[in-house]
């Protein structure tokens, strides 16, 4: 039997994952995106364990991550038949990821401002 070293997820990774998910981002994805950025490159199966997610919850995750752009997947064949595995790699830092997190965020905060501002103006008139 082949012994594998598995990375696990630590507690300030838990704390930054809470933070994340407090400004919006879905956990699991928080969770993936922590676990890959740690790596050159990991298996699905490592992320699964690593991250305690299941296979389908890391997948979406992934699908989340490529659209974003800050993952790329490739398939690495097995030897015989039977599905390839796919690897990822993260394609920016997690500083970049941070920067462009906070930009979406701050713009929400602006579209908010001016929502509630238009619907005071709105109010004032009646």
């Amino acid at each position: 039997m082949k012994q594998k070293e598995i990375y696990m997820l630590d507690e300030n990774d838990d704390r930054a994952i809470e933070l994340f998910v407090k400004l919006g981002m879905p956990k699991n994805l928080a969770k993936t995106l922590l676990y890959v950025s740690q790596f050159d490159e990991c298996l699905c199966a490592d992320i699964e364990q690593g991250a305690d997610l299941r296979q389908p919850e890391v997948s979406i995750a992934m699908q989340e991550l490529r659209k974003k752009n800050w993952v790329k997947k490739r398939n690495l064949k097995k030897k015989g038949k039977g599905r390839p595995v796919h690897v990822y790699k993260p394609s920016t830092n997690l500083n970049q990821i941070l920067k462009s997190f906070e930009t979406e965020k701050n713009q929400e905060f602006e579209n908010i401002k001016k929502d509630i501002s238009e619907l005071k103006s709105i109010i004032k008139t009646k």
